[in-house]
């Protein structure tokens, strides 16, 4: 039976090497080989500093997702990690780059797809930043730079983000259901895929008399990583373990 499978928030980095060689298992294995598409819903880089980064790590995952995407359909949408990834990458590893809100069709039903983080609207600084750092402008600024001052102003945004969240609650960082009700309205939806929030989980709830359902991914750890995976036909979902 057909299926696509989504994942997000892998977060990959030379400094994660064991979580590498969990998305290279996976990309190699039997559940992406079968797969009609792999949406990845963002942040699967820690840090990307744009589409000419030389590094090996660079190069080791373009050539991971250039075998995949020989016998799969690769989607993806950015994330608060991997805003600078462009179409120069997504070209050389056959990629299809996807608007930051985006409906597909399963089982006869329309499905949203999110990042996930422009939920967190109780969260109004990481609004703010996240505004600014999408803007053409600031991905222009970004680009003008060398190398290696992208990788210093890469660790300084990782920095800023991690003090920042130490003093949060974790509710203010969640989503606000009054923004996934609106959104799903706007696009007429009663399912809803993303990530971001590292809560993986399944909601189901009402919107205006019908049950909608709000499915979290899992983010990727060494010691616990996954995949969801949903049949086309039927729309029956289940995690892969990877």
């Amino acid at each position: 039976m057909s299926h696509i499978l989504f994942i997000s928030d892998l977060h990959l980095s030379p400094a994660t090497p064991e979580i590498v060689q969990q998305f290279q298992r996976f990309l190699s294995g039997d559940s992406v080989g079968t797969a009609d598409a792999l949406y990845i819903l963002g942040d699967l880089f820690d840090a990307w500093i744009g589409d000419d980064d030389p590094s090996s790590f660079a190069a080791q995952i373009r050539e991971m997702l250039q075998e995949a995407g020989r016998h799969t359909h690769l989607y993806f949408q950015h994330g608060n990690r991997d805003f600078l990834l462009g179409e120069d990458f997504a070209h050389a590893v056959n990629l299809t780059l996807l608007p930051e809100e985006h409906v597909i069709q399963i089982a006869g039903q329309p499905v949203l797809l999110l990042h996930g983080d422009q939920l967190c609207t109780d969260d109004t600084d990481y609004q703010q930043a996240r505004k600014l750092f999408r803007s053409p402008e600031f991905r222009a600024q970004a680009m003008a730079m060398s190398i290696p001052q992208r990788m210093q102003k890469a660790a300084e945004i990782r920095q800023m983000s991690g003090e920042a969240k130490a003093t949060k609650s974790s509710d203010i960082m969640d989503v606000n259901q009054q923004a996934v009700e609106a959104i799903m309205r706007k696009h007429g939806v009663r399912r809803l895929i993303h990530g971001h929030t590292h809560r993986p989980q399944t909601h189901t709830f009402d919107l205006d008399s019908h049950q909608a359902e709000r499915i979290v991914l899992t983010d990727w750890q060494a010691t616990a990583s996954g995949a969801l995976q949903v049949e086309t036909d039927s729309g029956k979902m289940r995690t892969v373990t990877v």
